[in-house]
C-alpha cells in the first residue's frame, strides 16, 4: 500500500515538475519576444529623434555608442548578480529597467541628455540580455535538448513585429514620445508578469564564488567565436546597403533588400536551429555555418551584381543564425562556473565584436576598397569554423556527446 502511495506521489510530483518546466519555457520565450519587439520599436524611431534634435549623422553615431557603453558596463555586473541571486529575479529587474529606460531617448531635450539616456537604455538592455539568456540556458539544461535557438528566433520575430508596429505608428504621425512611453508601459507590465513563470532563483544561483568568469580555455574560445560572429552581424547591419548602392549600383529600395535578406535568413535559421542541432550536433552546425557565411559573402563580393549580393547576404544570415545562441548555451553549461558569469563573458566579447566590426571595415575600406573591407568578414567566418572543430579546445565536443546520448 505504501509503495503504491509513494508511486502516486512520485507521478504527481513529476507531472508538476514537467508543467513548471513548460511554463518556464513559455515565459522565457515571451521575454525574448518582448525584448526584441521593444528594441525594434526604439530603432525605427531613431530618425525622428535625430530630426527633432537636429543631429548630423556623425553626431548621432557618437550618441548611439552610449547604448553600447551602458551594455558593456552592465553585462559583467549582471553575470555576478545572476550567480548570486539566480536568473529569475535579475531577469525581472532587467525587464523593468529595460522598460523604464526605453522611452528616455525620445524625451531628451538636447544631445548631452540623449547620450545619458542611451547609456541608461544600454544598462537596461544589457542587464535583461544576460539574465534572460542565463534563464534560457538553465531551462535548456533541464529539458536536456537544444531549445536556445528557438528563443533567439522569437527575439528576431519580436524585432520584425516591433519594426512593423513602429513603422505603422510613425506613418500615422504619432510622436516618438507618446509611442515609446506606450511601448515601455506594455513591455514593463508584460515583462514583470511573464518572469513569474520562470524557474526560481535557486535553480541557477551559484553555490560557490560568484566572481566574474575568467576568459580562458573553452570560455575564451567561445568568446573569440562570439566576437567574430557579431562582428559579421554588425558589418551586415552597417555596410550591406552601402555595398549594394555603391558597388553594385542598386537603387535605394533594392539596397535595403540586402539587409532584409540577411535578417530573414537569420530568423529562419533560428527557427529550425534546434532541430538541426539535434540532428547534426553543435560542432558541425557552427563549423558549417562559418563556411556557409564565408562562401556566401565571397559570392556576393566576387560577382558584384545586386542579385548575387542579396543571395550572398542571405547565406551569411543563415550561416550566422544559430552560432551565437549555441555559444551562449554552451557557456551556460560549462562546469566550474555559473551560467550567469559565463554568459556575461561571452556576451561582452560578442558585443565588442558588434561594435568593432563596422569601424574596422570602414578603416580597411579606406585603405583598399569596400570589397576588401567586407572581406574581413570572410576571414572571421572561417576562423569561427576553424575554432569550432580545432584540435585544441573544441568548444562544443561535450555538448555533442550529450545530445547524441540524450543525457543532460
Amino acid at each position: 500500500m505504501s509503495a503504491t502511495v509513494t508511486s502516486v506521489h512520485g507521478a504527481v510530483a513529476e507531472r508538476a515538475t514537467e508543467r513548471s518546466l513548460r511554463i518556464a519555457r513559455a515565459s522565457v520565450a515571451a521575454i525574448f519576444f518582448i525584448n526584441g519587439a521593444g528594441t525594434a520599436n526604439w530603432l525605427v524611431r531613431i530618425p525622428a529623434v535625430q530630426a527633432r534634435l537636429g543631429l548630423s549623422a556623425g553626431a548621432l553615431g557618437l550618441a548611439l555608442l552610449g547604448v553600447a557603453v551602458g551594455a558593456l558596463i552592465a553585462m559583467p555586473r549582471t553575470g555576478h548578480l545572476v550567480a548570486r541571486y539566480g536568473s529569475r529575479p535579475v531577469t525581472r529587474v532587467g525587464a523593468a529597467a529595460f522598460a523604464a529606460t526605453l522611452f528616455l531617448p525620445a524625451l531628451a531635450p538636447n544631445p548631452f541628455v540623449l547620450v545619458l539616456a542611451l547609456v541608461a537604455l544600454g544598462v537596461g538592455h544589457g542587464t535583461l540580455d544576460v539574465a534572460m539568456n542565463a534563464q534560457a540556458s538553465t531551462v535548456e539544461r533541464r529539458y536536456g535538448r537544444p531549445i536556445m535557438s528557438g528563443f533567439h528566433a522569437l527575439w528576431s520575430a519580436g524585432g520584425l513585429v516591433g519594426a512593423s508596429v513602429g513603422g505603422f505608428v510613425a506613418e500615422h504621425h504619432v510622436g516618438p514620445e507618446q509611442h515609446l512611453v506606450s511601448v515601455a508601459l506594455v513591455a514593463g507590465v508584460l515583462g514583470v508578469i511573464v518572469t513569474g513563470g520562470m524557474l526560481p532563483g535557486h535553480a541557477d544561483a551559484a553555490t560557490a564564488d560568484a566572481a566574474p568568469a575568467r576568459p580562458r580555455g573553452v570560455l575564451l574560445t567561445l568568446g573569440i567565436m562570439a566576437f567574430c560572429v557579431l562582428l559579421g552581424e554588425g558589418a551586415m547591419a552597417d555596410w550591406s546597403a552601402l555595398y549594394l548602392r555603391d558597388i553594385t549600383g542598386a537603387g535605394p529600395g533594392l539596397a535595403a533588400a540586402g539587409y532584409a535578406a540577411f535578417s530573414l535568413a537569420m530568423a529562419g535559421g533560428r527557427f529550425i536551429g534546434d532541430r538541426l542541432t539535434m540532428r547534426m550536433g553543435a560542432t558541425t552546425l557552427v563549423r558549417g555555418g562559418g563556411v556557409l557565411a564565408a562562401l556566401g559573402l565571397a559570392f556576393a563580393l566576387g560577382l558584384g551584381v545586386p542579385w548575387a549580393a542579396i543571395v550572398g547576404f542571405a547565406a551569411v544570415g543563415a550561416g550566422f543564425s544559430v552560432a551565437f545562441p549555441l555559444m551562449l548555451a554552451r557557456a551556460g553549461s560549462l562546469p566550474g562556473t555559473s551560467a550567469g558569469t559565463a554568459i556575461a563573458t561571452v556576451s561582452v566579447f560578442g558585443y565588442a565584436g558588434f561594435l568593432a566590426g563596422p569601424p574596422l571595415i570602414g578603416f580597411v575600406s579606406q585603405l583598399v576598397t569596400l570589397r576588401g573591407g567586407l572581406a574581413v568578414v570572410i576571414v572571421t567566418s572561417l576562423l569561427v569554423a576553424a575554432l569550432a572543430s580545432g584540435r585544441g579546445s573544441r568548444p562544443f565536443q561535450t555538448d555533442d556527446r550529450r545530445r547524441m546520448t540524450g543525457n543532460e
